[in-house]
């Protein structure tokens, strides 16, 4: 296999990062290049996913994310995909022995978001958090582990919980557009007119518990993988307190930002927590 068509599908799931998530990319600038390929390319398999259920509304998704999949297949069992995206997760996946539950996990919750509408109960958002985020949280931790199954059982729960915490981030800035435009609500029981600051701090406290169970895992991950992990918990988290200090009928009309220059104070301040092993 000539390596230069492999090359150009890695870059193009780097393009795809770059382009949807400066954030994310941010972060995992700072991996690597090995591994900082292997997670730009399943961050270019979920984010193709999602924008075919959330984007594609002149098309019939459920055909599109079903030829999707079986092309994923076909690239897995061929070694190779005409689809560039595919063609560096599938790379991806052999080589860091990803299991299929995981991206099966992932491509359920995905089939979710085509037929489901209204409000998710307790149980409906336990399983979709675990489909959409936790388990793509496990895709990269073992890319950071490099395969270690050891560790990666002694890690797999805390990034469980920073990948929660970090889609219920997720839908709490997203607020206007899931329940706006596409009749959708994560939360339990939400009712749109009966949202404020009480219900929202309730959120809030469940979404910092996930942050404080996730800290114990990010101080045991490789050296190599702990700033660019620990760049995205800041981000998220000064998201967070954001979204705490704005009313809660704001957030159905807005999409809360960090401004670039708060990013790059939060970027200095990650870096010296590192460099000075204060995590």
């Amino acid at each position: 296999m000539d390596p230069f068509y492999n090359d150009i599908s890695f870059k193009i799931s780097r393009l795809i990062t770059r382009s949807y998530s400066t954030s994310f990319s941010i972060a995992v600038s700072y991996l690597n290049p090995e591994i900082r390929d292997a997670i730009y390319s399943i961050y270019g398999f979920v984010r193709i996913s999602d924008e075919i259920v959330d984007s594609f509304h002149d098309f019939d998704k459920t055909e599109l994310l079903k030829k999707f999949e079986n092309d994923y297949y076909e690239a897995l069992r061929e070694g190779i995909s005409l689809n560039p995206v595919l063609n560096s997760f599938q790379l991806v996946v052999r080589k860091y022995r990803i299991d299929d539950e995981l991206i099966q996990a992932f491509l359920n919750s995905m089939r979710t978001d085509l037929f489901k509408n209204g409000n998710y109960n307790s149980s409906e958002m336990k399983e979709y958090i675990f489909g959409s985020a936790e388990v793509v949280g496990l895709m990269c931790l073992k890319v950071f582990v490099n395969g270690d199954e050891k560790i990666y059982e002694e890690l797999k729960d805390p990034a469980m919980k920073l990948g929660s915490a970090f889609q219920k981030v997720n839908f709490l800035r997203d607020l206007k557009n899931d329940v706006v435009s596409l009749n959708r609500s994560y939360f339990p029981d939400f009712d749109v007119n009966n949202f404020n600051d009480t219900v929202k701090n309730k959120i809030i406290s469940d979404i910092e518990d996930d942050f404080s169970l996730s800290v114990s895992g990010i101080k045991k991950l490789p050296k190599d993988s702990k700033l660019p992990v620990l760049i995205a918990y800041n981000y998220y988290l000064s998201l967070l307190r954001k979204i705490k200090s704005t009313p809660a009928e704001k957030l159905m009309i807005t999409r809360i930002r960090i401004p670039d220059y708060r990013k790059m104070l939060l970027l200095i301040k990650t870096f010296l927590t590192v460099k000075l092993n204060l995590i």
